[in-house]
């Protein structure tokens, strides 16, 4: 009779809890975006003097979580460990000052939102002026980085056998105290960690080289196949970016200069003028045929 009159009772409050709406569970459009980033990779992700983690990406992700209603999680990783971290299911995207460039096909991307450059760093002092100049040099780089990549690829295999060593640092401190102890001569980096480097050093210690390693561009990387998530993120991104939000951010951490995101309106502007000069390029063509037959 006990066991009946409970069944009974746990039916009743069920049946209350269908009809009311309310539910022992979270709601069903309440969602955690975990961020995996390097949290020594300034001005995309790193920790503040408040022992904060921000950053011109983790503050977007932050503003995209807060527009959605979601709660945002930062989660500091291993850079050489991130696909790991991905696949695992330990975070749901890489947005760090992440390059698309050579990955295309390895994990999901958003579109591009900001150009970027390799360069080499340098101490003032070096007498280094030209990539040439590195011939026999002692050149670092972090582990598992587009500089690396890029350093590595085809195109730049002459600059790096010219190298009297490159050496796979874990991040860019580490590089720079290799730099300012004499066991390494230039470092391999991203143009807007450079200059953020830069900025927190001592003023005309280092420079950076004029000629880039290679141009590309930063994108969110989610798992393959994960479009829906990626849509929903980007979505909000872009409404961000209309209201003007990101161009406040790029200037706080100094990379307007790299931004490269086009809204819907003028997207569709370029498209439309790019279908009408193919449109004229083909008469001129066929103009020109027939008056030559």
């Amino acid at each position: 009779m006990k066991k009946r009159m409970l069944a009974i009772m746990m039916s009743a409050l069920m049946a209350a809890g269908v009809c009311s709406g309310v539910t022992v569970y979270a709601d069903a459009d309440s969602k955690t975006l975990t961020v995996g980033f390097d949290a020594e990779y300034p001005p995309f992700g790193y920790m503040d003097e408040n022992g904060e983690y921000v950053g011109f990406d983790l503050d977007i992700a932050q503003k995209v979580c807060d527009n959605l209603g979601w709660e945002l999680v930062k989660k500091p990783i291993n850079w050489d460990s991130k696909d790991m971290e991905l696949n695992s299911g330990n975070i749901d995207c890489i947005w760090n000052g992440f390059t698309i460039n050579g990955r295309e096909d390895d994990y999901t991307w958003s579109d591009p939102y900001l150009n970027n450059e390799q360069v080499m760093v340098v101490a003032s002092d070096s007498g280094i002026d030209t990539l040439a100049d590195l011939a026999g040099k002692n050149v670092v780089v972090q582990a598992a980085s587009a500089a690396l990549d890029a350093l590595n690829s085809d195109d730049n295999k002459d600059l790096t056998d010219s190298f009297g060593s490159l050496t796979e640092n874990p991040d860019y401190n580490t590089a720079f105290m290799n730099i300012d102890s004499g066991a390494a001569d230039a470092v391999a980096v991203d143009i807007g960690v450079a200059k953020y480097q830069l900025a927190q050093r001592e003023e005309g210690k280092y420079k950076i080289l004029d000629e880039p390693i290679q141009s590309e561009q930063y994108g969110i990387g989610f798992a393959k196949g994960n479009e829906e998530l990626r849509d929903t993120v980007w979505a909000e991104v872009m409404k961000l970016y209309e209201d003007g939000e990101i161009d406040k951010l790029a200037e706080q951490y100094g990379v307007a200069d790299m931004l490269c995101l086009v809204d819907e309106d003028s997207k569709d502007a370029e498209d439309e003028n790019a279908d009408t000069e193919e449109a004229a390029d083909a008469e001129t063509e066929d103009a020109a045929e027939d008056e030559a037959e």
